[in-house]
């Protein structure tokens, strides 16, 4: 599985894919990510491109390492962004809320 530093995720070609809740997305996000809460990933995942690299995150790992497995199995190149939003928010956009 690759894991992604936010460093090598901002100057990549990448599709940044948020799997956080709507209250979770509401509070705080990166702009121009694309958004597909984890719990509608089994539904939505088409709507993803197969030839894209997709870097998955979520707060902090957790829920990202469960959809890189989901998309892996559907034939994704996909990884996950070490750290979340939360390691986003300390290093590349501090103007972004943390919780």
């Amino acid at each position: 599985m690759k894991v992604y530093r936010v460093e090598d995720v901002k100057v990549r070609d990448v599709v940044l894919l948020d799997v956080r809740t709507k209250e979770e997305w509401d509070y705080a996000h990166i702009k121009g990510v694309l958004y597909i809460p984890l719990d509608e990933l089994e539904d939505r995942f088409n709507e993803l491109d197969k030839k894209k690299e997709i870097v998955v995150f979520c707060h902090h790992g957790g829920r990202a390492l469960m959809a890189v497995q989901f998309l892996s199995s559907k034939g994704f190149n996909a990884g996950y962004m070490e750290g979340g939003i939360d390691e986003w928010a300390l290093k590349i956009d501090k103007s972004l809320k943390r919780y």
